[in-house]
């Protein structure tokens, strides 16, 4: 493993370097490399998901390994069709989705660490989507704090991306800096594997799947030409000037207020620094200042333009021809705006982003001020609501107490954590009550009593670094150790601006957990500890469970003392579990 990271890190200063990228296939013949790849992956949900074959992170094994190496040597691996699902989108539409066998995962992870450790350092800072440390809210955030002073929006959206992602353009891009024909031939079937979708098989012509795992920072790469043309000729070509003008109007009232001061007129000065206040004290019309600001997630991008109509305008159709022309994409004319700041609000990322004004506060003249969409809560409260009241959740009466608190604060914390940047983030308030009438309405079905008596039962108050807050708690008590606590409520809604959320990894180089790792080199079964070895896999340990009143075998035992989803076993064990027969004698518990 750490072989592996001094390898990644070398790579890494190859590309912060500029310098090309040579014998790159050879790197997939190193076994630490997957092990590294199935460290990353296997507790991902999607990894115990089949795609078009029975293949699943369970009954992993060094050997699967090796197959999959020695299949790259003789240039005879073969991609397989991946499963094409669709989930649904925010508009009413269904996005395709899709899911690749195992061991085509675990390739394309170990791709992923080649390739995202050589374009990392290369890519601009513009863009925020599939970066490590880099999320929603840095995007957000950035444009917050320095997009003062913008006076149009361009919202943009490309059709699409995804599946008209041209495989030749992005084959090109990557022969730019990858100076090996192995490797990028490797991509390239891997784009052309083709899906099955109701036991047909299609051919994948253009774009990469959605669900692999490579996809994302495939798209990073492609479209990073559209971030470097915006960088090297739109921000030069529609940026100038220091400051603005300072404006004759603004200047004219102020030297009125100097002669209203030296006849000592206190009833005209308060008049004219009520004027003062409504008027811009730098020219908003200075025909010598400009300013273009830019802002990319995933396929989503925002430009911020100080300057007349008709540039934006010039800007947008730049764009166009430049994704028609070099990346053959389209914009969709639907979802590409220009909306004016002050006047209207632009949608980025589930936020609306307007230009602040207020006559009586000069200093929120100009500033970006960020929103929750009203819309977005509405939607979120008819989720709970049936004929404009909250109810009950039928689905959820069979479950303890104790989750259904739990599942009802991850949906309204994740909500909570994600709009915590908003200036009227308290609005989710209205939220909050609608959500707890739900909670206790449903557990007042489950126990068949009415909601004061299960208001005065679970109700409870918490302390938090803003005081006191009312929450729903949920207690359970544990001989000898702290009790069990599942709590509804007791967040703050209070903006703040440092909130931070990453939708990726941290990448580093540094030490990190390799005890699965160490567990599967020393290819002895923790049963019985035979040789031959390949990896138990559960989806999460509430599955560590058994029907009726019978006692829990053995392996179910370890894993549930541990805590852990994994168990190291051999293949008679591992087939013992699976067909629900004894294991063979614990050696080493």
């Amino acid at each position: 493993m750490r072989d592996t990271r001094l390898v990644l890190k070398v790579i890494f200063d190859r590309g912060k370097k500029g310098l090309p990228l040579e014998r790159v296939y050879r790197l997939l013949f190193n076994p630490a490399l997957f092990v590294h790849a199935y460290m990353n992956i296997y507790s991902n949900q999607g990894a115990m998901t089949k795609g078009t074959t029975e293949e699943t992170v369970d009954a992993m094994s060094m050997e699967k390994i090796q197959k999959i190496i020695e299949d790259l040597r003789f240039e005879r691996y073969k991609w397989t069709s991946v499963r094409r699902t669709y989930i649904p989108k925010a508009n009413g539409k269904q996005r395709p989705l899709g899911i690749p066998t195992w061991s085509d995962k675990l390739l394309q992870e170990a791709m992923r660490l080649i390739l995202d450790a050589y374009y990392e350092p290369t890519f601009s800072d513009h863009s925020h989507g599939f970066r490590p440390n880099r999320g929603c809210h840095t995007a957000l955030r950035t444009i917050y704090r320095t997009w003062t002073g913008t006076k149009w929006f361009i919202e943009g959206d490309i059709k699409r991306c995804f599946d008209n992602i041209d495989h030749s353009v992005l084959l090109n891009t990557l022969r730019e800096k990858i100076h090996d024909n192995r490797f990028l031939r490797l991509v390239e079937n891997c784009l052309k594997a083709g899906y099955l979708e109701d036991w047909k098989y299609l051919l994948t012509l253009s774009g990469t799947p959605q669900g692999g795992i490579i996809s994302p920072l495939l798209s990073n790469i492609y479209l990073d030409r559209l971030d470097k043309f915006v960088e090297t000729e739109l921000l030069p070509a529609h940026t100038r000037g220091d400051k603005r003008k300072e404006n004759p109007e603004y200047r004219r009232i102020r030297d009125q207020r100097r002669s209203a001061r030296k006849s000592e007129d206190r009833k005209r000065m308060k008049e004219i620094r009520q004027q003062l206040r409504q008027i811009p004290s730098q020219d908003p019309d200075d025909l010598d200042y400009r300013r273009l600001r830019y802002i990319r997630y995933a396929d989503d991008f925002l430009l911020g333009f100080a300057g007349p109509k008709a540039e934006a305008e010039e800007i947008k159709e730049k764009i166009r021809h430049f994704l028609g022309d070099h990346l053959k994409l389209e914009m969709s004319e639907e979802k590409t705006l220009i909306t004016h700041a002050r006047s209207e609000s632009a949608r980025f990322l589930g936020y609306e982003i307007v230009t602040q004004h207020c006559d009586t506060r000069r200093s929120v003249n100009g500033a970006i001020g960020l929103r929750i969409p009203a819309d977005v809560i509405t939607k979120k409260c008819t989720l709970y609501m049936a004929d404009n009241k909250p109810v009950h959740r039928r689905e959820l009466e069979h479950e303890a107490d104790f989750d259904i608190v739990n599942l009802f604060q991850a949906e309204y914390r994740g909500l909570v954590n994600y709009y915590l940047l908003a200036s009227n983030v308290a609005h989710l308030g209205k939220l909050r009550w609608v959500m707890e009438t739900s909670l206790l309405k449903t557990l007042a079905a489950k126990h068949k009593a009415s909601v004061n008596q299960t208001a005065k039962k679970y109700n409870a108050t918490v302390q938090t670094e803003y005081g006191p807050r009312k929450c729903v708690e949920v207690k359970i008590v544990r001989e000898g150790k702290k009790p069990l606590i599942a709590r509804f409520g007791g967040i703050s809604l209070r903006r703040q601006v440092s909130a931070t959320i990453t939708d990726h990894r941290d990448y580093r180089f540094g030490p990190r957990r390799t005890e699965l790792s160490k567990r599967l080199n020393v290819e002895q079964c923790e049963l019985c500890g035979d040789p031959n070895v390949e990896v138990h896999h559960v989806r999460g340990l509430k599955d560590l469970k058994v029907r009726g009143r019978r006692e829990k075998p053995t392996w179910m035992k370890v894993m549930a003392a541990r805590q852990r989803k994994t168990l190291v076993v051999c293949q008679y064990c591992h087939n013992a579990i699976h067909n629900g027969q004894p294991t063979r004698q614990i050696v080493n518990e």
